[in-house]
């Protein structure tokens, strides 16, 4: 499971520094794409597996499903690290992260995800005080 936040620099080569205890994690293969709110997933390979073979089973006659599949299967790309621990990342991911400089990298369970650090403090300030009513309706039916 991924879990943390990580403050780290994107270079002038579009390389950033995965933390050591993911990248274990993620293998030496991993797969970045497209992630909702303006960040970057980042993937496993059995992870990834696993979310391509829910993907084929959604009916690809529906409108939203093919705008989906469109959005974040073609922005997908396989990865690796190099000896320093950094990925490269292609141009339209960062374009689309409006990743520019400082950088946040989370843990979120199954995934990571790669916020510009500005793009990252709004969507949390904006959100920070609806947690706790998102918690009770998400835990409402299951006994924590």
């Amino acid at each position: 499971m991924f879990m943390g936040e990580y403050h780290h620099n994107i270079d002038d080569k579009a390389r950033i520094v995965l933390p050591s205890k993911f990248r274990e994690e993620l293998g030496d293969t991993f797969i970045v794409t497209r992630g909702l709110e303006g960040c970057l997933f980042v993937y496993s390979k059995n992870e990834w597996d696993n979310i391509v073979s829910k993907l084929k089973t959604l009916p690809f006659t529906k409108k939203d499903v093919r705008a989906f599949l469109r959005f974040f299967l073609s922005g997908a790309t396989y990865c690796q690290t190099d000896k320093q621990g950094r990925v490269a990342l292609p141009t339209p991911l960062v374009s689309y992260a409006n990743l520019k400089k400082e950088c946040v990298v989370i843990g979120v369970n199954d995934r990571l995800e790669i916020w510009s650090e500005d793009t990252f403090n709004s969507y949390f300030n904006e959100n920070i005080d609806e947690i706790s009513d998102i918690a009770e309706d998400l835990f409402s039916s299951v006994e924590v």
